[in-house]
């Protein structure tokens, strides 16, 4: 059996600088507060200088996404939130949710043919032009987002 090397979005413990970690409710109108303050704490780190436009619509989209599909606007559902800056690696944002998950590359693509007139179905695809690294893990119940 073959080892496999570590993926790229594992972050050694020594060298961060910032750990966050929040629960945040499974109501779309808890999505705002949650991201407003993580992005506090990314603005002012220096792993997410400038680029906080495409943290913060990706961090918002995922939510979106974890509070709709995974918990299914479920109030009582919980979100898990962990966000690590290395100065040398980028900003890693984790979003886990309690859902089923689902396999992204199931996906239609949002740019193709009757798609690009769909009203939704087109946050996985914003996350993965906005951030340098995605993955899906846990069956799709955790997105692993990269920022250099």
């Amino acid at each position: 059996m073959a080892t496999e090397s570590r993926p790229k979005c594992e972050f050694d413990s020594g060298e961060l600088i910032l750990r966050l970690d929040l629960t945040v409710p499974a109501d779309v109108d808890g999505i705002t507060p949650a991201v407003k303050r993580i992005m506090d704490v990314v603005s002012s780190m220096e792993c997410g200088s400038g680029k906080e436009f495409e943290i913060e619509t990706a961090l918002r989209e995922a939510l979106a996404n974890a509070v709709v599909h995974g918990c299914k606007e479920n109030p009582g559902g919980k979100i898990q939130v962990s966000v690590t800056c290395d100065e040398s690696r980028g900003m890693l944002i984790v979003v886990r949710d309690p859902g089923g998950g689902f396999d992204p590359r199931a996906l239609p693509s949002p740019t193709v043919g009757q798609n690009l007139y769909e009203e939704h179905g087109r946050g996985i695809y914003l996350i993965n032009q906005l951030m340098d690294e995605v993955r899906f893990e846990r069956g799709g119940t955790e997105i692993w987002m990269r920022k250099d």
